[in-house]
């Protein structure tokens, strides 16, 4: 059986586990500690970085867009990538979730240092961005409240910032994403994958 390497906290492991379900595909789910350097993740994925992805013939993929997208291949019904032109757009809708996601691990961790250690540049840089990013999705969810890789990504990251950064006000001026996120949050894939 095809094995996910996880950290249920894990925005970018999630968004794998909602496709996976989604395409009807079975997985062995297998947390391990990436800060720990596990040598079952360390062998597949020399950076330490969950999701990895452990195939039956021995080799593995990394990188949650690259595995997203193969299983989106492997599975049934129509792609989360759309067809033709379409999929161009998707991309671009997941790319700019997916760096959302960056920004906000990147403030999470800073966070997690020691105070005298932060960097406040930074963290106003990340923070920033993020707002940035997240006022771009919302234009998008504007347009476009479907089904796809692209809004599958983004209220993962959505989800996330609840998780990991509650003191984010996001709601507030961005009412297309907030109606998103409910709308898929109360899909099986995403339920049974929340952050506890």
């Amino acid at each position: 059986m095809t094995t996910l390497l996880i950290t249920p906290p894990s925005p970018y492991a999630r968004k794998v586990r909602i496709v996976a379900r989604e395409k009807g595909l079975r997985l062995e789910e297998r947390v391990v500690d990436p800060y720990g350097s596990d040598p079952d993740l360390v062998a597949v994925h020399p950076l330490a970085q969950v999701p990895a992805l452990l195939l039956d013939d021995g080799t593995g993929l990394i990188d949650s867009p690259l595995i997203a997208r193969f299983l989106d291949e492997q599975g049934s019904g129509p792609s989360l990538y759309g067809e033709g032109m379409q999929r161009h757009g998707i991309a671009q809708h997941e790319a700019l979730a997916n760096g959302a996601l960056e920004m906000g691990v990147k403030w999470l961790l800073e966070k997690r240092r020691p105070e005298s250690e932060r960097s406040a540049h930074w963290m106003s840089r990340w923070h920033h961005n993020l707002l940035a990013t997240l006022d771009r999705l919302e234009v998008l969810a504007r347009q476009d409240q479907a089904f796809h890789a692209g809004s599958l990504t983004t209220v993962v990251a959505l989800t996330w910032l609840d998780f990991r950064h509650p003191d984010v006000d996001w709601r507030t001026t961005r009412p297309a994403l907030e109606a998103l996120q409910g709308l898929l949050e109360a899909r099986d894939s995403f339920r049974e994958t929340r952050p506890a």
